[in-house]
């Protein structure tokens, strides 16, 4: 499925948190956990512990919202997703450009998207689509090339191990603020200043130090990266066959392009 964003904007923002790492609920159900002590420790200590804990993660909650500053409408994506490839959730493009519900288990992935995305990301074509389906999901496999670039951005070890590569790419000072709260958790900003953009993540300073929050401000740029529900299970329910029409179908009764 094409449009103008497909997967661009999700790696516009997974560059983003490459930025700030290498340089919702935050914590899991609000339960006690011990002070892990990286208000004790250098700026760089605390950005490399965080990214280790990132990459040890097996799951995680990514939601985005904002700005970027790239001439594009603020996005907003709430996504869960794991290390197996599995994924449930939604992107919204912003300024009524459309929004697409996201699903995937194993090597099935579901899209459904909204009548603004129809109208807006598939022009001259979208309407008929979106009058085929009536509400269904569209299904079909991650390896189909029209699907390829959204059944990555649903795999966290594609995400880990852009993190990973760049773990040695800093630019600028990393500084360490004073520890405080996030919605009622301790946590420790580190705060980096690069292109004309303030890049600040919050570190958790009880458990382990998982990145928590990332914001973005300046050069136009307004935006926030949240992580949460680490280790949590991707929710298994799946669209049901009667609310799911097959790609391959969807396409062969259009002559609109995707």
């Amino acid at each position: 499925m094409t449009g103008r964003h497909r997967g661009t904007r999700g790696t516009t923002w997974a560059a983003v948190v490459v930025l700030a790492l290498t340089g919702g609920s935050v914590l899991d159900g609000g339960v006690a956990r011990a002070d892990n002590g990286i208000d004790k420790l250098s700026a760089q200590q605390i950005a490399d512990r965080s990214r280790d804990a990132l990459l040890s993660a097996h799951s995680l909650h990514l939601s985005t919202r904002g700005d970027l500053g790239d001439d594009s409408p603020p996005m907003t994506l709430e996504l869960t997703l794991d290390r197996d490839g599995n994924c449930n959730g939604s992107v919204d493009l912003g300024h009524s450009q459309g929004s697409v519900r996201i699903v995937k288990r194993g090597d099935d992935v579901w899209v459904k998207p909204d009548a603004n995305f129809w109208k807006n990301q598939v022009p001259g074509g979208g309407s008929a689509f979106a009058a085929i389906l009536a509400g269904r999901y569209m299904k079909g496999s991650a390896t189909d090339p029209r699907l390829r670039d959204l059944a990555n951005g649903c795999d966290l070890d594609t995400f880990q191990k852009l993190v990973s590569d760049n773990a040695n790419k800093d630019r600028g000072t990393l500084n360490k603020g004073r520890k405080t709260t996030l919605h009622g958790a301790p946590v420790v900003p580190l705060t980096r200043m690069r292109d004309g953009q303030t890049l600040t993540m919050y570190v958790a300073a009880t458990g382990k130090p998982y990145p928590l929050r990332v914001t973005v401000q300046g050069a136009g740029a307004d935006a926030v990266v949240g992580f949460s529900a680490f280790d949590k299970p991707v929710p298994t329910t799946t669209p049901p066959p009667d609310q799911t029409y097959d790609i391959s179908a969807l396409l062969s009764r259009s002559p609109a392009p995707v």
